[in-house]
């Protein structure tokens, strides 16, 4: 079975065609600057083996339509074809925000519309292209099935007394507004790699989970089934980001439209895009803080120490609302590259039996590796995310 996956974002376009059998990687790519003057789309077939081809478009890209028959005609298409558009069994659709409708990935039917449509509100940043995105695939593939993974999916076994806020209960019945978290199929990928590597049954096991990238998140996951997370309504709760505050005071808000005289949607684009570390460094990549750090920069090293306390606080609740751990996974960009932030996120917490084996946290590998000292009661790994897959396997499952 051939599943072509499709994450389409706001201005951009990623995909991957996979081989089921063998869960590899046919074809990835990547289409950016849609609707800017100039876009760009860089397609990459069989990558990691000797076949390797790489193609690079440098022109207009109208809409989200046209970068998507541009990657069908590499993919299907030319000298470098992998296969017909008739080899494709089906595609799956990366959604931020299912709501409380849509707690499973779902085969796309057209009475579902109006109900996905509701879910934008949600995510208003994401759900509109993700499900745009969805509706042009369709159109370029009519005859093969389309499913739809949802990133809150994983959270929808979060139990009420963790995902409700202490708010007039009509605002759950009427708005909605509760905890809905996101990375879920991230979450869910390292959480299952991370019990098959531990040789425990997930149903078994109990993990924190730790994406770390421009944004982040973590989870608690008790045997097999998330109870907690870290985003709420929004991606904007919970740990500190690239550029998202996460957790603050709500009475921020008030505070600086009484004070400053902002509005609220002026507050909103600060919290979200001019927050985290580049509100506190004006840097929101990690390698430019660690290099400003070495040269003495004192707010480099502040949003250093704010990301990783915060993180370590998650990581100490959840142990309380886990009661046994058995495994701490790191994943993402930062989670995966950075052993600093790793060894600071928990750092401290040796009496709970979490101790990182510093010689081994430093090697960089892309493979799974355990960083965790001989006597640490608490295993420690990090784990590759691979987003990609775990929607091709969603699909897959559903579609058989």
């Amino acid at each position: 079975m051939k599943i072509l996956v499709i994450n389409s974002g706001s201005s951009s376009i990623k995909y991957q065609l996979l081989d089921m059998d063998t869960e590899s990687v046919m074809v990835t790519g990547l289409v950016e600057r849609i609707g800017e003057a100039q876009g760009s789309l860089v397609n990459k077939t069989f990558p990691g083996t000797d076949k390797q081809t790489v193609t690079e478009l440098d022109q207009p890209i109208p809409n989200h339509s046209e970068g998507l028959r541009l990657s069908i005609e590499l993919i299907c298409g030319g000298d470098n074809a992998v296969c017909s558009i008739k080899d494709i069994d089906a595609v799956g659709h990366r959604v931020v925000a299912g709501g409380e409708k849509f707690c499973a990935p779902v085969m796309v039917k057209d009475d579902m519309w109006p109900d996905l449509k509701e879910t934008e509100r949600l995510a208003p940043l994401h759900n509109p292209a993700n499900l745009g995105g969805a509706k042009d695939a369709m159109e370029l593939f009519p005859d093969v099935p389309h499913v739809l993974v949802f990133d809150t999916a994983f959270h929808s076994t979060i139990p009420p007394h963790a995902f409700m806020y202490a708010l007039p209960y009509e605002c759950y019945e009427k708005d909605n507004i509760r905890r809905y978290g996101a990375h879920g199929t991230s979450h869910k990928f390292v959480a299952g790699e991370c019990a098959r590597l531990i040789g425990k049954p997930a149903e078994e096991t109990n993990i924190i989970t730790i994406h770390l990238g421009n944004g982040a998140s973590m989870a608690a996951v008790e045997n097999g089934k998330c109870v907690d997370t870290s985003m709420g309504l929004t991606p904007l709760e919970g740990l500190v980001m690239g550029t998202r505050s996460g957790d603050i005071d709500p009475a921020v808000h008030n505070y600086l439209a009484v004070n400053r005289g902002m509005s609220i949607a002026d507050i909103d684009t600060m919290l979200n895009k001019e927050s985290g570390l580049k509100g506190l460094c004006g840097m929101n990549d990690m390698r430019d803080i660690h290099a400003a750090i070495e040269k003495g920069d004192k707010h480099a090293e502040l949003a250093l120490g704010v990301q990783t306390y915060r993180n370590r606080k998650y990581v100490s609740s959840y142990m309380g609302v886990l009661g046994r751990v058995d495994a701490i996974v790191f994943t993402a960009g930062i989670g995966e590259n950075d052993a600093i932030v790793r060894q600071k996120s928990l750092e401290g917490l040796e009496n709970f039996g979490v101790k990182i084996d510093e010689e081994v946290n430093n090697q960089r590998a892309k493979a799974p590796l355990k960083i965790s000292a001989d006597d640490s009661l608490v295993e420690i790994w990090v784990i590759p995310t691979n987003e990609e897959l775990a929607i091709a396997r969603e699909t897959k499952s559903i579609v058989e």
